[in-house]
């Protein structure tokens, strides 16, 4: 059973959402009145960004939408500044996870660990030649020069919060999202999409999609840089009319590419992970790239994690009902928060936001999916029926269930820094590595 201290946080918690809720069920918000968006709560703790890889992990925040507050937090491990003749070590994880014993088994021992990847002062002087620091240790990143950086797969993760909380940038998101960039290697991009009720359904589906979208126009921006091309002159030398057409295309183009992402990210190594109903984000995102195909080159999702996915339906399951009164978020309160999210003509307990299975649609295409569920949260046995559908279609989808969990085990504030919470996120890296790595690199259980 979960502890005496996560209960009454439990308590406070459901205490303080639930008045939330309800004020605004009783006061609505007039949808037209608010078009822009808001993204995060002023009752938000958040974290600032930090460019300099003081815990092996730089950040920045990037608002891509003139029109609204979709805005996104990139996350670069300082591991893309190795060479990428320097083949990185496979993952300090080889050796303090891939044991004899098997992830089911990891599940019920969580041995606590270290957070992250070491951080190696080996690596910052591989790019000295670069200059790619200012005095005050400050990455900037590439210039339109080509730079010979390793490059990273690319990780989209949605938030939790039931879609009227939450932020990309609070103190414990920032913490999770530092955590996996370092366990899986990647650059996680961290979605910043507009809450309910200023904004209903289809908004936070919208923006996740925008920013997927937004990902493969960087990559194809930057490689027309490239193509470009830039060579330097000596003092005195002269340009001719097409080199000086070449040289403004490329300031151009920077001043447009996202630097991090154009020096150090492979979109074609996309992996899509969703946190409560940032998971339903993350599923209808992996959707609608499969619908696109080609349209999305570069951008390839090859694998997406659903983290206690916020489903729900109008025929109760068993720990719907066994579980109705669960921890942090209770099934009353949560019918709350899909009030506010969805129209009011629209609102059903199977819309199609809520309920994958009840879409008249075709899963084997889907990417491998890893679904991740609590043993004490209520919303448990719709995720695992959604796993056991993908598994019927021959699609690679097994489901971690972690002993003794509640609901957000592994991204709610408190609970992050448990043993539980980072063997889960070890997990997830083992998993999701499968997926991203090249050939002759990969983990396995």
């Amino acid at each position: 059973m979960p502890s005496v201290a996560v209960k009454l946080y439990s308590v406070f918690f459901k205490f303080l959402l639930k008045q939330r809720l309800q004020s605004w069920i009783q006061d609505p918000i007039d949808e037209s009145s608010n078009p822009y968006g808001v993204t995060t709560r002023p009752e938000e703790s958040v974290s600032a960004p930090n460019p300099c890889f003081t815990d092996g992990v730089a950040t920045k925040d990037i608002h891509i939408d003139p029109f609204t507050a979709l805005c996104i937090r990139i996350f670069l491990p300082e591991s893309s500044l190795s060479p990428p003749e320097q083949s990185h070590p496979k993952s300090h994880l080889r050796s303090s996870l891939l044991d004899p014993n098997s992830i089911n088994h990891r599940r019920n021992s969580y041995a606590p660990s270290d957070t992250g990847t070491p951080r190696n002062d080996s690596r910052r002087s591989s790019l000295d030649g670069l200059n790619s620091r200012s005095d005050n240790n400050i990455y900037r990143g590439y210039s339109p020069q080509p730079q010979k950086c390793r490059k990273l797969p690319i990780m989209l993760q949605f938030h939790g919060g039931g879609w009227v909380s939450g932020s990309n940038e609070s103190v414990a998101n920032d913490f999770f999202c530092r955590r996996i960039a370092k366990l899986c290697d990647v650059i996680v991009v961290a979605v910043g999409y507009r809450l309910a009720p200023e904004n209903k359904y289809p908004a936070a589906f919208d923006d996740g999609l925008k920013v997927l979208n937004w990902l493969g126009k960087q990559a194809n921006l930057a490689e027309c840089c490239k193509s470009m091309g830039s060579g330097a002159r000596g003092v005195g030398a002269e340009f001719t009319k097409a080199e000086v057409q070449r040289h403004i295309v490329d300031a151009f183009g920077a001043s447009m590419v996202e630097p991090w992402l154009a020096a150090h990210g492979d979109p074609s190594r996309c992996v899509l992970l969703g946190v409560s109903c940032g998971a339903n984000i993350a599923d209808y995102v992996a959707c609608k790239a499969i619908e696109a195909g080609k349209r999305l080159d570069p951008v390839k999702v090859v694998a997406q994690v659903l983290m206690y996915p916020f489903f729900i339906g109008s025929i109760p399951t068993k720990s719907e009902t066994r579980l109705a009164n669960s921890y942090f978020y209770d099934m009353p309160m949560c019918l709350l928060a899909w009030k506010l999210f969805l129209p009011e003509e629209k609102f059903s307990l199977d819309h199609p936001a809520g309920n994958p299975l009840i879409l008249d649609r075709s899963l084997k295409r889907m990417p491998p999916t890893l679904t991740i569920v609590a043993e004490h949260d209520w919303m448990r046995d719709r995720a695992i029926a959604y796993s056991e559908a993908l598994r019927n279609v021959n699609v690679d989808a097994p489901v971690l269930e972690y002993k003794d969990a509640v609901h957000e085990f592994a991204t709610l504030d408190m609970l992050l820094k448990t043993p539980q919470a980072q063997a889960c996120a070890e997990d997830i890296a083992i998993w999701v590595k499968k997926y991203i790595s090249f050939r002759g690199n990969e983990l396995s259980y």
